[in-house]
């Protein structure tokens, strides 16, 4: 099944620490003054990684189709 997913990044809980964008393998996300975004839309893999992480579960994915 699958289905789609998108990735959430709660800024508030985000402390900058940058390790997602450090387990990133498609190098996807970057640290903007204190807090992690997005480079551009659609680099994302979905793959989970910075998911699993995130010491603040600031950036996770969902399932669209629920």
């Amino acid at each position: 099944m699958g289905g789609r997913k998108r990735l959430v990044i709660e800024s508030r809980w985000c402390k900058g620490c940058g390790i997602c964008a450090a387990f990133c393998p498609a190098e996807a996300l970057e640290l903007s003054g204190d807090k992690v975004r997005l480079k551009e839309e659609g680099r994302c893999v979905l793959c989970g990684m910075c998911e699993m992480r995130c010491p603040d579960y600031a950036i996770y994915l969902v399932n669209l189709e629920e």
